[in-house]
């Protein structure tokens, strides 16, 4: 009998391979859904009908979603690994791996820049035409020109614009079944004279320098509406269309003007910027315990508040008063797993901070009262609509509306704003999401608002700006209102950390912060798997972009600026004055200035002030940086690092002279 049941063991069949149809790279549209296929064979390749079957995403949570029965929601653009895990009874269970390549729908609409209506006969600059999809994507297909007078001004295949003769032309930029038409103006060349203002300018790496082209006809009249193509030499430096030009190494440069056949020039000389300054670690604080995650100071100065995560429930009250000792006074201890954000209302009475992960999903806000900063005590919390998780908030105060909280839901990717005038009775009173983007694709990630201003991260949509309150659009906060967005392609900016590391990375619109004319936007970047073969933790790193979003025409945000470190990250940010301070994971705690115009590269234009890396080999994981973010208080810097704990600096003034 036993040797009988060992005989039909070992013939019952078992899983050697799993065949995904109708391929193991699936491509999709961006917002589309559709059903994986697979089917699990014997050693002979036949198919086994009794097996089970079951799928997983194993990356790209952000951006789409496979669940259990192959089902494969695509919200964004990116690639999602997966894996068809196929069992019979008693046999092991055999792994496939796949990937879904989600790609640009087709486009809706067409862009074409530079926004050129009139030239010059003999003219040449280079025109750019993209699609744009239903999604705010950038299409992959290229642009067909094509030109109603095509002897008047034609354009290439490359987007190279010929003004051949006087006249109007219709030049049509079409991009699969969308188009856009610009009505260009070609009009004689009666240039006589062509000069340059200002003729010749002094300044410092990374200053930027605005240059106009002035052409007269023979009779000295100004001609205008003029588009010159510039360029420079030599190559350490950047010069837009509009003529702003930022050099990135001391030296002499010459700016050139181009306009047809006629060109005039004018010289810069760059001096050192020399903005480097040293820096004093006052105190620190480590924690060991867990992770520590946000960071916030009471309004009065003498107590800071620090969150943990990984596993971490508390929130910590630390005595700042003198910051070369800091301690924990008391701690908050609820049911969390990570307090991911913390702000205080302005007047200091409370604090409220988020909720993201608890073991009885029970996520959301809570308030506690901080009108003894050095032990808050919890007074209510708001979980309705949101115990999938809040990764951040803000807590905001109008005249007219009183206080809210304005913060993100994990599941749907949805604002709610919160009425806390009386904290005791949180409500919300309004909710606001992106209308075309599938929930798979849709992550709201973190918030600022700033005069009635709300600058949402919207990880896939970029950058997204809300009237609660300004009154440019009607707003308030129970009905924010649609002000603009600034969308840009993270693939294309990021196609190196996969080529690194592989599909299913993290990459978005992480934060955001306003100043003067400027809204500053980090981006979130994590490599999907750390090194092979790497000894621990340690190996693994951050990446990431930093841009400088020109908000001077709210309604038409765009980028002009950037920064990223040599190694590492960015993340949180603070803005005083004219010094932007940044938590930048691996790359440890920078500070660099932003005085003046900001364009180009401003680690190349020597504008980074100071760098402290916080690495500590006491540190959970040792001797390696990731820094979260930065506070500045009267001079001093708090900087919260996870692996670290808290630590106090002090940006020493700029060193003198040295005399020989």
């Amino acid at each position: 009998m036993l040797i009988l049941f060992i005989a039909l063991a070992q013939a019952q069949p078992v899983v050697t391979s799993v065949r995904i149809e109708p391929s193991t790279r699936i491509t999709m549209a961006a917002g589309d859904s559709l059903r994986l296929r697979a089917v699990a064979l014997d050693g002979a390749g036949r198919p086994l009908t009794n097996a089970v079957i079951r799928f997983g995403g194993v990356g790209a949570a952000f951006e789409g979603s496979v669940d259990s029965s192959g089902l494969v929601r695509s919200g964004s653009t990116g690639t999602i690994p997966f894996v068809a895990i196929a069992s019979v009874p008693g046999s092991r269970p055999v792994v496939q791996a796949g990937e879904i390549v989600m790609v640009p729908g087709p486009a809706v609409s067409v862009v074409v820049s530079p926004d050129v209506r009139r030239v010059i006969a003999g003219q040449r600059l280079v025109l750019t035409a993209r699609g744009v999809t239903k999604l705010g994507d950038h299409s992959r297909d290229r642009p067909v020109w094509t030109s109603s007078a095509p002897r008047v001004a034609r354009v290439r295949p490359d987007g190279l614009l010929q003004a051949l003769a006087p006249g109007r032309t219709a030049l049509t930029a079409r991009v699969g079944g969308a188009s856009a038409v610009v009505t260009l103006e070609v009009v004689p060349n009666r240039i006589a004279s062509l000069t340059v203002e200002p003729a010749s300018a002094d300044a410092k790496q990374g200053d930027v320098i605005r240059f106009r082209v002035v052409a007269r006809d023979a009779a000295g009249s100004a001609l205008e509406d003029i588009t010159p193509v510039w360029t420079f030499a030599p190559g350490h430096g950047m010069i837009d269309p509009d003529g702003a030009f930022v050099g990135y190494e001391v030296g002499s440069y010459t700016v050139t003007a181009h306009l047809g056949d006629r060109t005039a020039e004018a010289t810069i000389s760059l001096g050192p910027r020399d903005v480097r300054r040293p820096a004093t670690v006052l105190g620190r604080l480590p924690r060991t315990a867990f992770r520590t995650e946000e960071l916030w100071l009471h309004p009065a100065g003498t107590h800071a508040y620090l969150g943990t995560g990984r596993g971490g429930d508390r929130l910590y009250a630390i005595d700042i008063s003198d910051p070369t000792k800091p301690f924990v006074t008391d701690s908050l201890v609820v049911n969390t797993r990570r307090v991911n954000d913390i702000m205080s209302t302005p007047d200091g009475k409370f604090i409220v901070f988020t909720r993201e992960g608890a073991s009885d999903r029970k996520n959301g806000i809570v308030i506690a009262s901080t009108e003894d900063p050095g032990h808050p005590k919890v007074v209510s919390e708001f979980t309705d609509g949101v115990t999938a998780g809040v990764h951040s908030a803000f807590v905001y105060r109008q005249a007219a509306f009183g206080t809210h909280v304005y913060l993100t839901n994990d599941g749907t990717g949805a604002l709610h704003v919160i009425d806390i005038n009386d904290p005791t009775k949180p409500k919300e009173v309004a909710q606001w999401r992106t209308s075309y983007r599938p929930d798979a694709g849709r992550s709201l990630h973190d918030i600022d608002v700033q005069d009635g201003l709300l600058y949402a991260s919207y990880w896939n949509d970029g950058l997204i700006i809300l009237d609660v309150g300004n009154g440019i659009k009607g707003g308030s906060p129970s009905r924010p209102m649609l002000v603009s967005q600034y969308k840009y392609d993270l693939n294309a900016l990021y196609r190196d950390v996969e080529a690194t590391a592989g599909p299913g990375f993290i990459r978005g619109t992480h934060t955001a912060w306003r100043h003067r004319n400027y809204v500053f936007i980090a981006d979130e970047v994590f490599p999907a798997v750390p090194p092979k073969g790497a000894k621990d933790a340690a190996a693994d790193r951050a990446y990431g972009r930093l841009q400088v979003i020109d908000v001077s025409d709210i309604e038409r945000p765009r980028s002009v600026a950037w920064y990223e470190p040599e190694y590492g990250g960015v993340h949180n940010v603070w803005v005083a004055g004219d010094t932007l301070y940044l938590g930048a994971y691996d790359a440890g705690f920078r500070a660099f200035d932003v005085s003046g115009e900001l364009r180009g590269d401003l680690r190349a234009g020597r504008r980074e002030i100071v760098h402290v890396n916080t690495a500590d080999r006491d540190g959970i994981i040792p001797n390696e940086a990731r820094a979260w973010g930065v506070i500045v208080r009267n001079g001093l810097v708090y900087v919260n690092d996870n692996h670290s704990g808290l630590w106090i600096l002090r940006i020493e003034p700029k060193r003198p002279e040295l005399v020989p």
